[in-house]
């Protein structure tokens, strides 16, 4: 329950950013800094959902096919029908607001083969893009239980990829968008993954041990030029 509205805060926040960001960046504007995030949030919250149900039943499989969402025609990206699958009351406040939930798991597989880009861009324009750097999170954990070593590994890697992918759209969206755009579309969005990757880290060492606090402070990355 709790996963399921965070799912409906983020859409929520994804629509209040497209509102504080009317009139930025170019044509991939809002596919880069608010759709693309959106969906990364979206894959780790269901996933998570998915995790949480596995732990007494079977877990179910594919759901990451409902994390990609469409802008419609008014501009405005929410739930529309998942709203209804997770909660009949908010999917009804959501399209009394004018709001339509749009799932399209086919543009999502080609918004992800559009962020991959060009190895011979991204060499060309790496240098331009700048790279971004992150607290390191191993060097700051206590003594991780026998137990908790390989979900930490994996969210340690996990933090590794979102730092490439960061710096891949770093490089994808050279030129695109204002003064804020690398804060609002990059490093906001990596933050966010960074606190929910931590935060699962901290969980699973505090499943057989005493859970690390303060990690959240290590989530914030900043731009090397």
């Amino acid at each position: 329950d709790r996963n399921l509205t965070l799912l409906q805060t983020q859409i929520d926040e994804a629509n209040q950013r497209l509102i504080d960001t009317v009139g930025q960046g170019g044509a991939n504007f809002v596919q880069n800094a608010i759709l693309g995030p959106l969906e990364d949030k979206r894959i780790a919250v269901v996933n998570r959902i998915a995790t949480a149900i596995g732990r007494t039943a079977d877990k179910p499989q594919g759901l990451e096919a409902l994390a990609p969402c469409a802008l419609d025609a008014g501009g405005i990206a929410d739930t529309g029908e998942e709203a209804g699958a997770e909660d009949g009351a908010g999917a009804e406040d959501n399209a009394d607001a004018g709001a339509e939930a749009t799932e399209t798991p086919a543009e999502g597989a080609e918004n992800g083969a559009e962020d991959t880009g060009e190895a011979g861009d991204a060499g060309a324009e790496a240098g331009a893009a700048g790279t971004i750097s992150c607290p390191d999170v191993a060097s700051q954990l206590p003594e991780i239980p026998a137990t908790a070593q390989a979900e930490v590994d994996r969210n340690l890697t996990l933090l590794q990829t979102q730092i490439d992918e960061a710096n891949q759209r770093l490089i994808d969206t050279v030129g695109q968008g204002g003064a804020n755009f690398v804060q609002n579309a990059i490093l906001g969005p990596l933050e966010d993954k960074r606190t929910s990757t931590i935060d699962r880290i901290a969980i699973s060492i505090g499943r057989a041990g005493t859970k690390p606090t303060g990690l959240e402070a290590l989530a914030a990355c900043t731009l090397n030029q």
